[in-house]
Formats: C-alpha cells, sequence, structure tokens
C-alpha cells in the first residue's frame, strides 16, 4: 500500500481520540449511554476541527456492538465495517456535487428500508450548505419525521447559508476552533508515533500557522517533514519550506519603517524575495505582529494571550514603546487591507512596496487618519534638528548658527514698486480661471501660491520640485495664459518658481492674494 498522509493516518478513530471539542463529545456520548440519540444533527465549524470525524465515531458508536462508555469498541464487526467504509448503515454524501432535488429523493426512496446489520442507517451530508433551495425543501419532512433507525448529521462550515426550516429540526453543534497549545500537543504525539525529530519552536510555530484546524497542521507538518527526510526539522526549515518570515525580520522591518527609512525598507524586501518569502503570507503574519505589540500596549498581563517566548516577549515589549497607539492602529488597518488585495494582485511585490512607502511618507496620504502620522513625522524633523549639534565652521562658511542668524537678518521680500490693475484682477480671479484648465495641472494649480514678478508678470510659486517642473512646461504656461486672456482679454505672462528647501513661501515671495483680500476689506 502507498503512503498515507498523516491527518488521514491519525484520524481518531473514537471520542477519546478527539482533541479540542470536549463539549460535544461529552453531550454525544452521554446521549448514546442514555439512549437519547436524537433524529437530525447539524455540525457547524470551521475547516479540519473534526465535524466528519465526530460524525463517523458517532455512526459507529450508535451501531456498535460493545460500547464502552457511549464510545464505539473498534473491535466488533460493526465498527470495523465503518471504519473501512464498507458498511451499508453509514451512508456519506458529498452535497457539493450532489445538491439536486433528484439526490434527496433518491435519500428518501431509501430511508423507507431498514438497516440490514445494526441498529442505525446514519447519513452523513457534507457541505450541506451547497443543496439547492428545492433539495432543501425536498429534504424538510424526511428530516422532521424520519423513520425510528435512521440519523442525519449534516455538515457545513457555512451555518448562516442553511434555511431556518432545516435548523429549526436539528440539534445544532458549533465546532470551535482549536487551540495552538492543543494541536501542538497532538503534533507531539505523532511526531513521537512516526519517529520524527522535530524542534519544539517549529511544532509551536506549526501549529500558530493551521489557524485552528487540526488536519491544516497534519498537513502541514507532513509537508515540512518530507522536504527533510532524515533530518531535524527546525524553525527555520518550517519558515524555509512554508515561505514564512521570522519573527526577528519583523522587528528589523517595524524599526525601519519608524525611521521612515525607505532605502532600507526596499531593500528588505528585496531579501525577503530573494528568500523566496509569500509575500501574501508575510503581510498576514506582520499583521498578526503588530497586533501582538498593540496587546502588550494595551495591558501589562498578555503573556498568555501572545503565545511567545520570554526572549520575544521582551523585544515586543520594547517595540511598543516605541510607536503610539494611534499610528499602531492605522499600521494594522494598512497591512489587513494589504492582505485581502495580495490574494489577487497580478503585481504583489510592487503592491506591497508601495504600501510601505506610503507609511515612510505620511505625506503621501491625504486621508484624516494619516493626519497624526504626518504631524508625528513633522514633530520627529523638529526634535531632530533641536537636538542636532551646531555644525562647525568650515574654512570659508559659518557656521548654523550664525546662518540661522544671517538669514533672520534678510530682509522680508517686497512687491514691486506699482502693482498693476491687470496684476491684482487676474490674482483675484486666478482661482475660478485655474478650473478651466485640464485635469492633471488643475489638481496642481490648486496649491500654487500667487505672487508678482517684474514686468507685470504673474508668478505661480509651488511648494516642491515635482510640482514647479510640470506647471513650468511650456505647454502649460501657454495653457495658463490662454485661460487668462479668454477671462480677462488681456495677454498677462506666467512665471513658475518654486519655495526653496528648507523656507516657507512668506520667506522669499510677497502673498499678493492676502494683500489684495486686505485692500478688499479695508475699502470695505
Amino acid at each position: 500500500m502507498g503512503y498515507t498522509a498523516l491527518y488521514r493516518k491519525f484520524r481518531p478513530g473514537e471520542f477519546a481520540d478527539v482533541r479540542g471539542q470536549d463539549a460535544i463529545v461529552t453531550t454525544l456520548k452521554n446521549q448514546i449511554k442514555k439512549d437519547r440519540i436524537g433524529h437530525a444533527y447539524l455540525f457547524c465549524g470551521t475547516r479540519g476541527t473534526g465535524k466528519t470525524t465526530v460524525a463517523k465515531i458517532f455512526a459507529k458508536a450508535v451501531n456498535c456492538e460493545h460500547p464502552v462508555d457511549g464510545s464505539p469498541c473498534g473491535e466488533c464487526a460493526m465498527c470495523r465495517s465503518v471504519a473501512a467504509g464498507t458498511s451499508m448503515n453509514v451512508i456519506e454524501i458529498d452535497a457539493a456535487s450532489n445538491n439536486g432535488v433528484d439526490n434527496i429523493r433518491e435519500i428518501r426512496e431509501e430511508v423507507t428500508y431498514r438497516p440490514t446489520e445494526g441498529r442505525f442507517k446514519v447519513y452523513i451530508i457534507d457541505e450541506v450548505h451547497m443543496l439547492s433551495q428545492g433539495a432543501f425543501n425536498a429534504l424538510l419532512k424526511t428530516l422532521e419525521e424520519p423513520p425510528e433507525y435512521v440519523i442525519f448529521i449534516l455538515a457545513t462550515t457555512e451555518a448562516h447559508r442553511i434555511p431556518v426550516t432545516i435548523l429549526s429540526r436539528c440539534q445544532r453543534y458549533d465546532f470551535k476552533r482549536i487551540s495552538i497549545d492543543t494541536i501542538a500537543g497532538r503534533l507531539q504525539e505523532v511526531i513521537g508515533r512516526e519517529g520524527l525529530d522535530v524542534e519544539d519552536k517549529a511544532v509551536r510555530y506549526i501549529a500558530r500557522m493551521a489557524d485552528g484546524s487540526m488536519r491544516d497542521a497534519l498537513s502541514l507538518l507532513d509537508q515540512c517533514a518530507a522536504f527533510y527526510i532524515g533530518q531535524r526539522l527546525t524553525y527555520d526549515h518550517v519558515l524555509e519550506v512554508l515561505g514564512a518570515v521570522d519573527a526577528d525580520m519583523f522587528s528589523r522591518l517595524l524599526r525601519e519603517l519608524l525611521d521612515r527609512d525607505v532605502k532600507r525598507v526596499i531593500e528588505t524586501v528585496d531579501e525577503l524575495i530573494m528568500q523566496g518569502r509569500e509575500l501574501s503570507q508575510m503581510a498576514a503574519d506582520f499583521t498578526w505582529y503588530l497586533r501582538n505589540l498593540l496587546l502588550v500596549k494595551s495591558s501589562e498581563e498578555m503573556e498568555d494571550v501572545l503565545d511567545v517566548s520570554t526572549e520575544n516577549l521582551q523585544k515586543i515589549r520594547e517595540e511598543s514603546g516605541m510607536i503610539g497607539t494611534d499610528e499602531l492602529i492605522r499600521h494594522i488597518r494598512i497591512f489587513s487591507e494589504l492582505t485581502g488585495q495580495l490574494k489577487y494582485a497580478s503585481q504583489k511585490r510592487v503592491l506591497l512596496e508601495v504600501t510601505l512607502i506610503r507609511l515612510c511618507r505620511p505625506q503621501m496620504e491625504q486621508g484624516p487618519d494619516a493626519l497624526l502620522a504626518r504631524l508625528k513625522a513633522l514633530e520627529d524633523e523638529v526634535e531632530a534638528l533641536r537636538s542636532a549639534p551646531p555644525a562647525p565652521a568650515g574654512p570659508g562658511g559659518p557656521s548654523r548658527a550664525s546662518a540661522r542668524e544671517e538669514e533672520a537678518r534678510r530682509p522680508a521680500p517686497e512687491l514691486p514698486r506699482a502693482l498693476s490693475e491687470d496684476v491684482k484682477a487676474v490674482a483675484a480671479d486666478f482661482r475660478s480661471i485655474a478650473q478651466g484648465a485640464s485635469p492633471m495641472l488643475r489638481s496642481y494649480l490648486k496649491k500654487a501660491h500667487l505672487s508678482a514678478g517684474e514686468g507685470d508678470r504673474l508668478l505661480l510659486v509651488l511648494d516642491d520640485e515635482v510640482s514647479a517642473a510640470f506647471v513650468g512646461r511650456q505647454e502649460h504656461r501657454e495653457e495658463i495664459e490662454q485661460l487668462i486672456a479668454q477671462k480677462t482679454g488681456k495677454k498677462m505672462e506666467v512665471d513658475v518658481r518654486r519655495v526653496e528647501a528648507g523656507r516657507r513661501f512668506e520667506d522669499s515671495f510677497v502673498d499678493i492674494e492676502k494683500l489684495i483680500h486686505m485692500d478688499i476689506t479695508i475699502e470695505d
């Protein structure tokens, strides 16, 4: 016989082997012991939590010739035939592929015949939410009043899609996600029985990656063990096989984001990609890492919830003090959205890099939730300038302090001696004139400051080099001059400038819009 996957090889055969569903197991065992067996059950819960497994064990137990404390003995002919899948009393139906009315009619015809052996006929309908509306309607009467020897067990991962009329006819049992400790304990049992050599840290990571699913955990263990046959399976090996990222790398990435060092952040992404890391998984794990920071920041008693080592807990506590709560929540929101986007993105690397650059450069975002991050960035820059030591005077240049003094003594900008009425008229009406520009140019002109140049020229002053270069193109200046001519009937030349780095618009130019507004106020 060929190799059998671990999740099939170690599927529980009796109630005692089921992990993480103690309340459900106890209830079903009590029903069997007291002979209070229902006619219809609904097993709900996420994938890999034991719904179908418990259904099969229950089917064995109700037909077992010698049940032990409500659990099947596993040795009688009925138990062996059910386990081998040859019993005529246990019928498994996949509703995903048998979801029509005709399939349910066949079941209604079959239930009229008594079981050839044992007490009960058990119908296990998996993924029952996939049945059509007509099939559900056909099942209603049989499900409500089946023969005394028939039991229906419906299993689903999406209980909300099942009609209320079906729900009301069943005993509902919700299978919860299995805890990391429980999964890790089961994995250790399997590892011991299989003779594998696996590092404890690797076992814990696999248990966490399974996300509450025992079947997923065993499949991941199977995958990692197959890659390193005959070797010790370490934590680093698991990361390599699963394309995951270590917590140390997340710590490094977070510190680079807090430093707003775009170059190092992009280098880190490049390093992860060259190591073959899966970017969707990386984004999901980093969101989880940020969640841990938020929990530690919110309370001092989070050791049991976090499930991290003492060493990592100390590092998380240190990093939680480096970032504010609002900024941390913003990071979590952005990475949560990114995780969903990466699943369907064709350019995952580009999307990830753009997101990281946005976090490093909050001024690129215009949303209200980015305001705090932008203010924090400004505060950091101001604090850096205050704490920086004065630069020593070079051989031919003044010190930083003397440069600031010289800048303070520099005279304020002045208007040309005679500000013409034409310039005033254009400046007063410029915002409405700019509405006629092409869409891209119009967006840049909204941020432009107005000043006056020599020879009755209108100066458009932009805050950065990119904006000034765009507006200053010849075709764009000609477009603006043409709009002014159409509005005023007069030709006026337009010149474009940019604010010098480290200075404000008011330091180098006179705001003629403000002056015109003051003139109007005085006249009123």
